[in-house]
């Protein structure tokens, strides 16, 4: 699948996924505006693109402020003429449990993902609204935006509201011909080794040297950087210009559409709901079978 004369910028692009997001957009032809707060990074990633025969330049720079995202789309139009595609993977950690979350570990985070997020994409929607010939924003979700996850109140958070504005401007944006989508990655990679249900598994797999194995690719979709890529060069794509408002998976040997939230079960009665009628009614009724919530742990085949 081929990106010829297309631009894309991809934030927090210095190393793992977005770096390979970087990577695998420059090989299929696009030029790459590379970002990161880490200048040596930037370079290097900058470095591996142009060594590999694709186009790339970068901007250091941590996102979530406005001046960073016209920093970004300034290096876009100003290094390759024009803007087609926003990848907004830029994010950190803070994590902690609610009790001892700090009010600058919940604002870091959100910071950078929801607003570094917001900021960027509505840049991007303004300069290829100008140029009206459509484009892509791909914001980058999570697992734990969609389920939860211990200890990640704030990225949790952060990460189920990008799966939101994913929706909403894909609704707006549809007559600009832009088309929206949340991407739902599971790699192993500084992120996700905090996570206590991948964290043992990624190790193991980094002190032996041994490849993640298969029944965790397969049944945990769970794989490398690289292996995330490949969605978003399609969703980039020509191939993808129907495709929007969508929050989609991608990990190990998994690809996956996950589900928006709906109402499961409803109940009717005729003058509303006490307190009391809905404590009679709910084990029985709306609430017999509750959702799931959490990312489980990883399941071992038996031996």
């Amino acid at each position: 699948m081929r990106l010829d004369g297309k631009v894309a910028i991809v934030t927090g692009s210095g190393r793992g996924l977005g770096l390979a997001y970087a990577k695998a957009l420059a090989a299929a032809g696009a030029a790459v505006v590379v970002n990161d707060l880490d200048a040596e990074a930037v370079d290097n990633a900058v470095a591996q693109i142009a060594g590999a025969g694709g186009r790339a330049t970068g901007v250091a720079a941590r996102v979530g402020d406005s001046t960073t995202a016209r920093a970004l789309a300034d290096a876009a139009i100003d290094g390759f003429g024009r803007l087609d595609v926003m990848v907004t993977n830029a994010g950190v950690l803070r994590d902690r449990v609610l009790w001892k979350m700090t009010d600058d570990d919940f604002d870091t985070v959100v910071r950078v993902h929801l607003r570094g997020t917001f900021t960027c994409a509505r840049e991007a929607a303004v300069r290829m609204r100008e140029q009206g010939e459509g484009g892509r924003l791909i914001l980058i979700s999570s697992p734990a935006g969609q389920r939860g996850n211990f200890g990640q109140t704030n990225y949790a958070a952060a990460k189920a509201g990008i799966a939101a504005m994913a929706r909403t401007w894909a609704l707006e944006l549809a007559r600009s011909g832009i088309t929206v989508n949340a991407v739902v990655p599971v790699a192993a990679t500084e992120m996700t080794r905090t996570i206590p249900a991948f964290a043992p598994v990624i190790e193991e797999s980094e002190r032996t040297g041994r490849p993640l194995p298969g029944w965790l690719r397969h049944d945990e979709g769970l794989g490398t950087p690289e292996d995330a890529a490949g969605l978003v060069v399609f969703l980039a794509s020509d191939a993808a210009k129907d495709v929007t408002g969508q929050a989609i998976g991608i990990g190990g040997d998994r690809l996956s559409l996950w589900g928006h939230p709906y109402e499961k079960s409803v109940a009717f009665r005729d003058g509303g709901w006490s307190a009391d009628a809905i404590a009679e009614a709910w084990h029985g009724g709306v609430g017999a079978e509750p959702e799931a919530y959490g990312i489980p742990a990883p399941k071992a085949p038996e031996a």
